[in-house]
């Protein structure tokens, strides 16, 4: 009988643990994602290892407009995203290079990118997050979200699954909540 006592302790430790959990989505290691500023969907990787969400873009010039810095782009994720994407900077985001792609004459362990607000729906959740801009032509996936707009979504990521949240379904008038 003296397992009881040492049975509800441990009930008592793990179970704040259990109602966290349950406040969470569970999404796999891809998942399609509505980009609803550009009325596109695209596959996403998700990537607890990288701090923020990156889009494919090129030809991404800053710009003014009405004293406010501007940013204009293309998406870079196939060809037939010919028009022009204007949006606010939000920011300038210093992303750590890879080893491979540090030149030591450039003396910079960093690359600055623009980054952008976008609304994102995942699953059932539509949520506002920064993006950051860059070519991912290269890469399989056209978006990247990373560990600051994986917090937003409350997201648990099993890397076993796979578009796990299914197609996205946010309703079209659905504010970007936190």
């Amino acid at each position: 009988m003296r397992l009881k006592p040492f049975a509800l302790l441990l009930c008592l430790v793990f179970l704040p643990g259990l109602s966290l959990a349950a406040d969470k989505t569970v999404y796999g290691l891809n998942e399609y994602v509505r980009l609803n500023n550009l009325d596109l969907e695209v596959a996403a990787k998700l990537d607890t290892g990288a701090k923020t969400a990156s889009l494919s873009a090129r030809d991404i010039k800053r710009f003014k407009r009405d004293g406010e810095t501007w940013v204009r782009f293309y998406l870079a994720i196939d060809g037939t995203h010919a028009h022009p994407i204007e949006r606010p900077l939000a920011r300038i985001s210093k992303i750590k290079r890879r080893a491979g792609d540090y030149d030591p004459e450039e003396e910079k362990t960093y690359t600055a990118r623009p980054v952008i607000e976008m609304d994102i729906c995942m699953g059932q959740a539509l949520r506002k997050i920064e993006v950051n801009l860059t070519d991912r032509s290269a890469f399989q996936y056209p978006l990247l979200i990373g560990s600051e707009a994986l917090k937003r979504f409350s997201a648990l990521v099993d890397p076993s699954l796979k578009y796990a949240a299914g197609k996205p379904g946010c309703a079209t008038d659905a504010n970007p909540g936190e």
